[in-house]
């Protein structure tokens, strides 16, 4: 079983708050009443441990008992998630995504996806992905419905430069003001701007003062949008 930490320093309350929030991530309990069932113990059973910053050897057997899970993933973010797999009730995949680095530890699970360039191709009249090239991105940065594009333009510059990979989430097609889109023009490809809705279109502007705002009828932007800018991984050079 894990070692139990009894002095409460900086650290130990670290390890303790990401060892309570992994709990918390794999068993779906959101909060300290929904903890204290999952762990058939008393809600005061659990502030003692965050004030002693200490997590009972029994919760970790608890939890492999009952959901299949890792003491030593639970304790130290070690994997596997699951010893048990069978008694999962949330993938691990999902849980690794979300739950936190454990401490000391930088985070070296990543994911590698493909990248297109931001002309793709629009022979269906909608843009579709060409692959320029692979990257390797955090696996906190993947989700179900990501298309990474490497960015050919200066329009969005100083915020976004010319060659920085940006991540579009295609399940968020939302405009609120300001926000930045991924818009496609037939002909020209795809654009990332920052949407505004006045009266009856949209209007794309370009953080780059040398580049025209765009405009795009109301009607015709939900079909022309491929998705929100969630993340840019960009190199700016020597500062």
């Amino acid at each position: 079983m894990p070692k139990l930490r009894k002095k409460c320093d900086e650290a130990q309350r670290k390890w303790f708050e990401e060892a309570l929030e992994r709990i918390k991530k794999a068993t779906g309990a959101r909060t300290q009443v929904q903890l204290a069932e999952v762990l058939d113990v008393r809600q005061s059973s659990i502030s003692d441990a965050k004030r002693r910053c200490s997590i009972p050897a029994e919760w970790f057997l608890k939890l492999y008992r009952s959901h299949g899970l890792d003491p030593d993933w639970l304790a130290d973010g070690v994997e596997p998630v699951y010893l048990n797999a069978s008694k999962a009730k949330i993938p691990a995949d999902t849980i690794l995504r979300e739950a936190p680095t454990p401490y000391g530890r930088m985070n070296s699970r990543g994911r590698v996806v493909s990248v297109s360039s931001m002309a793709g191709s629009s022979a269906n009249g909608s843009w579709e992905p060409q692959p320029l090239e692979e990257l390797s991105i955090p696996e906190s940065y993947a989700r179900p419905n990501l298309q990474v594009v490497k960015v050919d333009s200066a329009s969005m510059e100083p915020v976004i430069n010319r060659g920085a990979f940006v991540g579009i989430d295609q399940n968020q097609k939302q405009h609120p003001d300001g926000d930045l889109v991924a818009v496609h023009f037939p002909h020209q490809g795809l654009m990332i701007r920052r949407a505004y809705l006045k009266n009856e279109e949209f209007v794309l502007k370009a953080d780059n003062d040398q580049h025209a705002d765009l405009t795009i009828p109301a009607s015709e932007m939900a079909a022309r949008t491929v998705g929100r800018v969630v993340w840019v991984l960009q190199n700016f050079g020597t500062m």
